[in-house]
């Protein structure tokens, strides 16, 4: 089976595509581009259906898009669904890792928790949603070259490494992106 995924964030299709072959599965970007679609949700899963429902009637099949974020305990939850433009619109990841690194300064409660809210459609039709986390905390300095966004920040304690350091596969078994996909597939099987 063959789904269209609504990124244009090649690290993000990367693990779509990882988790998918578990499956015996791949995932394409949209075959075209389209115009792009105003995060406006207070909630990972609100933004994942808006985008969803925006992109799928482009999509040739079935489409799913997610939307995934950050949540710092000392931060009140943030930078939540502003992870991504956490230090401004178009920000780089090295840009929202400094500034997360700047408001944790001294601060002791480190715990953070990755959250992936993944939504499918079927053209219009939303089908399901899933959610799915990953508990750690933040590190005071980037470790390892492996991920994407704040992964050389996010410490996963049963493996005593960041998600920078944790090669892709053994990742994807643990972190809220790999187990919301295979929540997708399985709920895909069932149909």
């Amino acid at each position: 089976m063959t789904l269209y995924c609504a990124t244009t964030n090649p690290g993000k299709l990367r693990e779509f595509n990882l988790g998918a072959s578990r499956f015996g599965h791949r995932v394409l970007p949209l075959p075209r581009p389209v115009s792009p679609c105003p995060e406006t949700g207070s909630t990972f899963e609100q933004n994942a259906i808006q985008k969803a429902l925006h992109y799928g009637p482009h999509a040739p099949d079935w489409l799913f898009a997610d939307d995934s974020g950050l949540e710092v305990e000392a931060l009140g939850g943030g930078p939540g669904v502003f992870s991504a433009r956490y230090a401004g619109t178009g920000a780089s990841d090295r840009d929202n890792n400094r500034l997360l690194l700047e408001r944790l300064r001294g601060v002791q409660n480190r715990a953070a928790r990755f959250v992936c809210a993944i939504a499918l459609v079927d053209g219009t039709t939303l089908l399901q949603t899933f959610r799915e986390t990953a508990d750690g905390e933040i590190t005071e300095t980037l470790r390892g070259d492996e991920g994407f966004g704040y992964d050389p920040l996010f410490l996963y304690r049963p493996l005593g490494q960041t998600f920078a350091e944790i090669p892709a596969d053994q990742k994807m078994q643990v972190s809220h992106r790999g187990k919301a996909i295979a929540r997708m597939f399985r709920y895909l099987a069932a149909r």
